[in-house]
Order: C-alpha cells, then structure tokens, then sequence
C-alpha cells in the first residue's frame, strides 16, 4: 500500500484501501467523512463502510470540521493519533502547531504567533489551508473541542472543568462551539464511567501501532529519579507542580487489543490537563508514524536489520526541559547508573518536597532558580559539572537560552554550545531529550560511532555524522535503535561470561 503523507495531497486510491482493510498504521494519518450522513470517522472505524461515491477524505480534523462534518460518536476521532508528519522537524507548520499546543494562541494574537515562526499572518494561514485544509485557528479550535469531547466521555468531571481543560476561559464560548462542531450539547455525551483512584481520572491515549511500551519503560525506568518518578515493568508514574497544588500521573497498557496507553491524572487544576497530555504526548512519542521512519532508516544496511526486530521502538522524551538539561551535564562521560546517582543527590537536597497521597511521589525537581547558586560540589559533582550547573540555570533565568519548541534544530544548537561547558553532545541529547526532535544526532556518543560499525570497531565522530545524513530526518530514532543494539549486546555477552 502507498503511503499517506500529510504534506502531499491525499492519495485516494491509498485511502481508500486502508479504510476498507482498517489498517490501524494509518490512523490519525488521513479522516474519512460521509456526505450523507456529515459525520467524519477515523479510517479504524467499526462502523459498516460507506459506499465509495458518498465518501471524502481529509488529511486533518479540523479540514473535515472546516467541510461541515461531525465527529463520530463511534470510533471517536478524539482518539485518534496525531499526524507526526506536522508535528515534527522544523518546517513552518511543525514549528506553528508547537506553539498552538503550548496554549501560545490563548496568549497571542495570530500577528505575533506568526511573527514567532517568521511570517505574516496572512501567509500563515494560506499555508495552513493549502496543507492542512483550515486556518490555524479552526485547528486550534477543533484540538480543544476533541480533548473536551473525551473528557465528557471518559470521566464525570462538571462541564465547567471540561470547559477550562480544554482551555476555553468562557463557558458560553464553549457550549456555542461545542454546539457548532458536534450537534449535541456538552451534557448530551455523558456516559458517566466511575474515577479510577480518589478523583483521579482515567483517559486513553492513542498510538499507531507497532508500538514497543516495554522498551520505553526500560529507557525510563533506567534513569527515573527516586521521589519524582516510579517506574516498574508495567507503568510510569510521576508527581508535577506547582508545589502549592501538586498532582500525580501513571501510564500504562490499555487492557485489551486497544492501541493505547492508559492515563491515570490526578489533577488539581483543570486548565492544566489538555498541556499535561499533550507534554505525554510527546514524551512518550505516541504521535510517531513508524511506517514513514521505518522507509527511510531501512534504506540503511547497518539500521535496517535493527529497524526489523524491533519496528515499535520510540523516542522518549523528558517531563521538563531544566531537568533534561541537568541530567544532560552530570552524564557527560560517566555511566547512565552513575548520572542517576547524582541527579537523585540533587533531588533530595533540592528538591521540594510535596504531599501527593502515593507513596513515593514526593519531591519536585529543583529549578533553575534552586541551584544557579547552589554548591553542588558537595553532593559528588567535580568543580566543572558543578560549574556547569549553575551557568544553565544562570543563563534560563536570564533568558540567553531556552527549551521553545519552535526553534529549530541547528538554532538550539548554537545557542546552548555558546555556553561554557556545554558541547555538541550535550546540546543534541538535551534536543532529542527535551524537544524531542526527530533529527537530533549526538554523533561524538562513543556508542554509537562504535555501534555504527557493527564489527567492534569505531568510527570517527566525522565519519559517524557523514554516515548518518541518509538517516535525516529520523537520526534521533537512529540513535534509539543503535544504542538498543548495544545495550542487548552486551547483555547477551554478560551472559555467556556468567
């Protein structure tokens, strides 16, 4: 089957095979709408397939809201996967969707929104129509209605709150768009499930399959920080501020054949729950498109045999930029286990401490404003890492650097390699980590230029880098799949010495 992409015009004949066959790889990718009945699905939909003539395709939500259709109260097109093909690298409608998510439209005027990426208002949203079928606003708009039409689905939460987490500021804003997109009113969809754990709530998130959560858990589970994160076999967990308000969160497999992980959030304050999931989201890379990376990486004789046996490996993002960035700094030439051990000093020296209601969920990361003077030397860290520190922490309370998401690639690179201890290593790992930027390439990790070779020798970090240009734009997903190789490698050889 051909594949989709969202920046080329839909190819019908390629839609049209994955809505008949409902082939879950390409959900989200494309949404089918039905002229007779104005409701628009998802290609999965279990829903008896429309014939042919009365069928038109979409490549976004909000082009088939923009058309006049309605979101199916079946397949729910709220949990469909977003469209990694927009949401990655730094073309301008990746870069403006980015700063749509952090709320920056609930802020801004459309004028300085787009200032930020560079262009004029208008031209912003010629592009957005010609590529994505609606203005920026309809997207906006139509990505805050799907995430209030799951919560007035999945929990009991009073429409004020859906109101507010979905980021309306207005309640008659709300009920009147609500009205408009679904032809129901918000207290028509109540399906009134039970709270998970006290007033937690419970929500699904979707992927597109394959998807390998053992793997990420793994890569989490080596790095979580005791008191800020719990990760066993099964899920992640983890406690976020303010410290005045703390909430927690877990996530793991939805049970059964569902592609989806489940969510349990405790959150004290509503308005903050759509930019908590999607910072989920992105961390944990549940809006990849696995067939698209798998094409390109496979084009490589030393990534291709790794890309097979494991097709569902993801990049794991990070919760909170500063935390990266430290995490970054104490690993520069040590072990992971050793970079742990000094993060987890700083935590309990620094870190302030919260009442969740679970144990081990107690602590928040320190941030910049805690350690720009802190003496980290007597917690194990050299003079220099110490340094280090204290000018990032310096330098994002100042302003000379930052984590916006909209900045691209080499952009973030140069500014935070200016900074004294901070080296091209370091600034990549902090954007695949971070930012999770497809196309980060930390190619002086001894690892990889190692892993790369795949016969024990090394390559030059020049020579890695060369190597590596055919893998753009998914380099960082090379970098997953190089070090899974050299990780089970040497598990394998720990073994036969055993």
């Amino acid at each position: 089957m051909a594949d989709i992409r969202d920046h080329d015009p839909l190819d019908i004949r390629a839609c049209e095979q994955a809505r008949l066959s409902r082939d879950a790889r390409f959900d989200g990718l494309f949404f089918t709408a039905v002229t007779s009945t104005r409701i628009y699905c998802r290609p999965v939909c279990p829903a008896p397939s429309p014939k042919a003539q009365n069928v038109r395709y979409y490549g976004s939500a909000a082009a088939a809201e923009a058309a006049g259709f309605r979101p199916c109260l079946r397949c729910r097109p709220e949990l469909a996967p977003g469209n990694d093909a927009w949401q990655r690298g730094d073309h301008v409608i990746a870069r403006t969707l980015k700063l749509m998510e952090e709320g920056t439209l609930d802020e801004l005027s459309m004028d300085a929104m787009a200032e930020r990426v560079g262009l004029g208002a208008r031209q912003l949203r010629r592009l957005f129509v010609e590529r994505l079928g609606a203005p920026p606003i309809s997207v906006h708009t139509t990505r805050r209605l799907l995430f209030a039409k799951q919560l007035l689905t999945e929990t009991t939460m009073p429409v004020t709150e859906v109101a507010l987490a979905s980021g309306f500021r207005s309640l008659r804003r709300f009920h009147a768009a609500f009205q408009q997109a679904n032809r129901i009113a918000p207290r028509e969809l109540r399906r009134h499930p039970g709270a998970v754990q006290g007033d937690a709530i419970a929500l699904r998130l979707g992927y597109r399959p394959p998807y390998d959560f053992e793997a990420i858990l793994g890569f989490l589970r080596g790095r979580s920080l005791p008191g800020v994160e719990l990760v066993d076999e099964h899920s992640y967990s983890r406690v976020f501020g303010p410290a005045d308000m703390p909430g927690w969160l877990r996530l793991s497999a939805w049970p059964g054949d569902d592609h989806a992980l489940r969510l349990e959030l405790h959150c004290p304050q509503p308005a903050r729950m759509l930019a908590i999931v999607t910072k989920l989201r992105r961390m944990f890379d549940l809006d990849a498109n696995p067939k698209s990376i798998g094409e390109a990486l496979t084009q490589s004789a030393v990534l291709k045999p790794l890309w097979r046996k494991r097709p569902g490996l993801r990049l794991p993002g990070g919760w909170d930029g500063f935390e990266i960035a430290v995490r970054a700094i104490l690993g520069q030439q040590v072990s992971v286990a050793a970079a742990r051990t000094l993060a987890s000093r700083i935590v309990h020296r620094y870190g302030t401490p919260v009442v969740t209601g679970v144990p081990g969920l107690e602590r928040l990361f320190p941030g910049p404003e805690a350690l720009a003077d802190a003496d980290l030397r007597e917690l194990g860290l050299t003079t220099a890492r110490a340094a280090t520190v204290r000018g990032v922490a310096q330098a994002l309370l100042d302003g000379r650097i930052d984590f916006r998401s909209e900045q691209p690639l080499d952009e973030f690179v140069e500014r935070w390699v200016a900074l004294p201890g901070i080296g091209e290593w370091t600034a990549h790992y902090m954007a695949m980590r971070a930012l999770s930027h497809p196309d980060a390439f930390p190619a002086a990790d001894l690892i990889l230029r190692r892993a790369a070779t795949g016969d024990g020798s090394m390559l030059s970090t020049k020579a890695l880098s060369s190597l590596a240009e055919a893998w753009r734009p998914w380099r960082a997903y090379s970098v997953m799949h190089l070090w899974r190789s050299a990780s089970d490698v040497a598990k394998t050889a720990t073994k036969k010495v055993s």
